[in-house]
């Protein structure tokens, strides 16, 4: 029998890999803040590792922005990973954490997507922005975001316009999210098809969508959706054997 709470599921002990995206970390919300601190200090231990597939913060721009609450954060990530391995995939909220910020978090930066074998199934991890093709307003920004001279741009410009610049992009988001189709802001089954045939994957894992699932897709392969943390506390557990989505899990 699979147990009820991600803490009776610790509490079985065994090969276990955790998975958690969409914090959307800020400090207008103490109440995620905090149940973020509560996982990291009562949930993790003796799991083989802590993958965060993006959208670890509401807004992220650059690593020179050194606040207090986000230095408090880093403090916990890295005497976390003291006890277990954190991986971190980028989101389309913090795709300008760099090294620097993720050295100081003790967490490993991957590429998109990320391929390993875990417990013996061919897995990719990423945020899942990537396989929202539909949406080519949002695909024709993330091509720009991508390219390494228009980060640079960003980043050199003063800490001080970079945070005005942040709370306006937030607000279009905002905007543009209530306009759109939700269609077109979910993945497409064909993006996802095509990543894990050129991938020979079996296992799929992602975030973006805040649509927490386990999707069983043809040829014995599946589509696993991590939720956001606005109202859900998402993680999914996967084991040699299972996996599992808690929701409200802290």
């Amino acid at each position: 029998m699979k147990p009820d709470t991600l803490t009776q599921r610790a509490a079985q002990g065994g090969p276990r890999t955790l998975i958690i995206g969409d914090l959307h970390l800020s400090p207008t919300r103490p109440d995620i803040t905090q149940a973020f601190h509560r996982f990291l200090e009562k949930e993790i231990d003796g799991a083989d590792a802590l993958y965060i597939v993006g959208d670890l913060f509401e807004a992220w721009i650059g690593d020179d922005d050194l606040t207090e609450f986000s230095l408090s954060i880093a403090e916990k990530l890295h005497a976390a990973s003291q006890r277990v391995p954190i991986y971190f995939c980028h989101g389309n909220r913090d795709f300008l954490l760099g090294p620097r910020f993720a050295r100081r978090c003790g967490m490993t930066l991957l590429p998109e997507p990320e391929v390993l074998e875990l417990y013996g199934e061919t897995t990719l991890i990423l945020h899942g922005d990537s396989l929202c093709t539909e949406d080519r307003e949002y695909q024709k920004f993330r091509r720009l975001r991508n390219r390494p001279w228009f980060r640079m741009m960003v980043l050199s410009l003063p800490l001080a316009l970079r945070r005005g610049l942040a709370r306006r992009a937030r607000a279009r988001s905002k905007m543009s999210t209530q306009m759109k189709d939700a269609r077109i802001m979910d993945v497409s089954p064909t993006a996802v098809e095509a990543m894990m045939d050129k991938y020979g994957a079996r296992r799929l894992i992602h975030g973006h969508t805040h649509r927490p699932a386990i999707h069983d897709l043809p040829q014995q392969r599946q589509r696993m959706v991590v939720g956001d943390w606005y109202t859900q506390d998402s993680v999914l557990v996967v084991t040699p054997t299972d996996a599992t989505l808690y929701s409200n899990a802290l």
